[in-house]
């Protein structure tokens, strides 16, 4: 097992805890939010300034990062840190989700997945071994072992087939990935909304040992409602020393809801991705700064935020520089929504750490149930 990274609980509300994830780049505080740095940036956004938001952890893209600008070639300019200038910690996906997105371009065996890049058309084998080299060389801190992730809905048993070769991957990640001091390798669950398969899978995750866990497959398609059932019990399979990450959420009120069940980590694309097209997270919901009732309006984006679109600019700026397509309004948007993210995040470990989560979740969903402010 890995060693320099560690993970400690300093209080616990209900199945929610918060902490902290020690490594040797920095610590990551739990509950935490990981911005999403798919082709080695933050979309709209410099380093500097998503670190000013609260990010303590980044994740980047095996997938991408392999086919552009390619591993080795990160590796030959001093690792994945240093080419996009982030020196605090950072987890990469193991590149199987977007493989598995990849449809009639992949091809699956027992070995790996063989495809077709999306980019050029060029052939290329990605295998557990393949994805721990890639990660290595880009110098991930925590690097996510291999897996297949069946798009929902699927029958139980392709959700089984699926699941028990993801073991098997398993394995021969944690084989691939050796003794690397200072680094950490997470396990991913799998097992769609099946309990039994949940068990079984964290079961033979827990037998192969991981310095954390995924709680994998969910937001594939399910509806909340149905991940929200299985993270009722799914975080209870995995060791309560042990980090719990959920794979590629999400929505804020996906947010709280997840903490709520006992994850300890979440990422998405959605905060910078709704910046870039003129949508804004705060604590009354969604804003479409497109909608023309804005274009007047002298007030802030959100009242009391601290972040740059709130602090020096008005709805009416903001609403014109996104009608008129200028970058500034998706650097704007992309800034208010990781902070707001990240003040969300804040909330929920003061909370926890508190005790106060129940009062605090109902205040997160009565703000959202009233709505955006009035227009004048």
């Amino acid at each position: 097992m890995a060693t320099g990274i560690s993970f400690s609980v300093s209080a616990t509300d209900g199945a929610a805890r918060t902490g902290v994830i020690s490594t040797p780049r920095g610590q990551i505080r739990t509950p935490a939010f990981m911005p999403v740095g798919t082709a080695a940036t933050v979309k709209a956004m410099l380093p500097e300034s998503v670190a000013a938001t609260g990010a303590d952890i980044l994740l980047g893209n095996t997938y991408h990062l392999m086919l552009r600008p390619g591993a080795e070639r990160v590796a030959a300019l001093g690792g994945l840190h240093k080419f996009m200038n982030w020196s605090r910690p950072i987890l990469t996906d193991s590149g199987g989700f977007q493989v598995m997105s990849l449809g009639p371009l992949r091809k699956l065996t027992e070995e790996g997945v063989r495809f077709s890049s999306h980019l050029d058309g060029s052939k290329h084998m990605l295998t557990p071994e393949r994805s721990m080299e890639i990660q290595k060389l880009l110098g991930s801190d925590i690097v996510m072992c291999f897996d297949e992730c069946p798009a929902l809905p699927a029958t139980e048993a392709e959700v089984a087939k699926s699941m028990r070769l993801s073991m098997r991957w398993a394995q021969r990640s944690r084989d691939a990935f050796g003794d690397r001091p200072g680094h950490a390798l997470f396990g991913i669950m799998q097992g769609g909304v099946t309990r039994e398969l949940r068990e079984e899978s964290a079961a033979a995750l827990k037998a192969i040992g991981f310095d954390g866990y995924a709680v994998g497959g969910l937001a594939v398609g399910e509806g909340q409602e149905a991940m929200f059932s299985v993270l009722d019990y799914a975080p209870g399979f995995l060791p309560d020393d042990k980090p719990r990450y959920l794979m590629g959420v999400g929505k804020p009120d996906d947010i709280v809801g997840a903490v709520e069940r006992g994850i300890d980590m979440m990422d998405c694309v959605l905060p910078s991705r709704s910046g870039r097209t003129g949508q804004a997270w705060t604590a009354r919901g969604q804003v479409n700064l497109r909608n023309a009732r804005h274009k007047d309006d002298p007030r802030p984006l959100e009242e009391g935020c601290q972040c740059p679109a709130c602090r020096s600019y008005s709805r009416a700026y903001l609403h014109h520089v996104v009608k008129a397509d200028e970058i500034i309004g998706s650097m704007l948007l992309t800034w208010h929504n990781l902070h707001y993210y990240q003040a969300l995040m804040q909330g929920l470990r003061d909370a926890i750490a508190g005790g106060q989560l129940v009062a605090f979740v109902a205040g997160f969903h009565r703000r959202r149930a009233e709505g955006d402010i009035e227009p004048l």
